[in-house]
């Protein structure tokens, strides 16, 4: 018989694998854009389907004909932009030196918001009179989970970048939209490649076997199956990447060069009798997405312009027609 090979599954990238520290992904770089928009937006992750559509990308094997391939559905309420953050260079980088905020009666469930109110237009038009003392201008958006199903109020809080290199052209389009609704249609649009950041399923603690996939030892191995055959030295150096027991899932990971395939705005075109399984029924315009992303339904995806686009697989820039989508009662409650 011969012998089955397993290879380890384990990526030394990421270390230490510990629980993120909160359900909202964090973004570290963004993608460069000469003119000032929004460079992110966020989602709610519904679920999967297949649809059938026709290839239009020139090089693939099966260009022109009919195929079909999975997506991923996510919900995208309209992003409420809250504050309008300033920052400054300093020797460990750049760092926020001010904050100008319109409260809002979501943020209550998020933040203690103060009582005294202040008139955010004049103090815009005050640190506008220096802006070349700042080097970047971003703002701060609340996500609305009341409007859709989940069953959730309170909003997450984060921070989003502007695209271009003028400040001051930064500092107009936020004076524009601040207080105001942005929707997804005015941050993307189909056939465009996104970057997707989300804490992926939580697993617990588990052992090296489902962690880092290594083989199992024979039967009469010495204290354990299901456990490495060596550790490495007890003295000198311990090596960390020897695969042990841990905590498996629920850590920050981003998905790259999602293909956006449709940006719809009316969910009855994609509702499945009942509901989605473990999420209900979309309510908000939503964006089909080629492929899987990381988490359970409900949990909210970061959705990016994408930073390093491959340049080797070329996606076309027009999303292709989409003759057939899947909407199977499997999928319903």
């Amino acid at each position: 018989m011969a012998t089955i090979r397993n290879p380890r599954h384990g990526s030394m990238q990421y270390w230490p694998r510990k629980r993120a520290k909160r359900t909202c992904p964090r973004v570290r770089s963004y993608a460069k854009v000469d003119r000032p928009l929004p460079l992110g937006f966020s989602g709610y992750k519904v679920g999967m389907t297949h649809i059938t559509i026709t290839d239009n990308r020139a090089e693939s094997v099966t260009s022109g004909e009919v195929i079909s391939i999975p997506v991923s559905i996510i919900e995208c309420p309209p992003l409420r932009v809250v504050s309008v953050r300033f920052y400054k260079e300093s020797e460990g980088g750049s760092n926020a030196a001010c904050e100008v905020m319109v409260p809002d009666a979501q943020l209550k469930r998020r933040l203690c918001l103060p009582k005294k109110k202040t008139d955010h237009a004049k103090r815009l038009e005050e640190l506008g009179a220096n802006t070349a003392e700042y080097s970047d201008i971003r703002f701060m958006v609340c996500s609305q989970p009341k409007l859709t199903g989940i069953g959730k109020k309170k909003p997450e809080l984060f921070e989003i970048a502007i695209g271009g290199d003028d400040i001051k052209a930064k500092l107009e389009y936020a004076k524009s939209i601040l207080g105001k609704d942005i929707n997804i249609s005015e941050v993307f649009s189909e056939g465009q490649l996104v970057d997707v950041s989300g804490i992926t399923k939580g697993k617990g603690f588990q052992g090296p076997v489902k962690r880092f996939g290594i083989g199992i030892r024979q039967h009469k191995s010495e204290k354990t199956k299901r456990g490495p055959g060596n550790v490495g030295p007890w003295s000198g150096n311990r090596s960390w990447t020897v695969a042990h027991a841990g905590q498996m899932g629920f850590h920050n990971r981003l998905e790259r060069n999602r293909w956006i395939i449709r940006i719809g705005n009316k969910p009855e075109e994609i509702n499945v009798r009942g509901g989605f399984k473990h999420y209900g029924l979309v309510k908000n315009p939503y964006m089909l997405v080629k492929g899987s992303v990381q988490g359970p339904a409900k949990r909210l995806l970061r959705l990016n312009l994408a930073a390093r686009p491959n340049r080797k697989r070329k996606v076309p820039e027009e999303a292709p027609t989409i003759g057939y989508v899947s909407l199977s009662s499997k999928q319903g409650r």
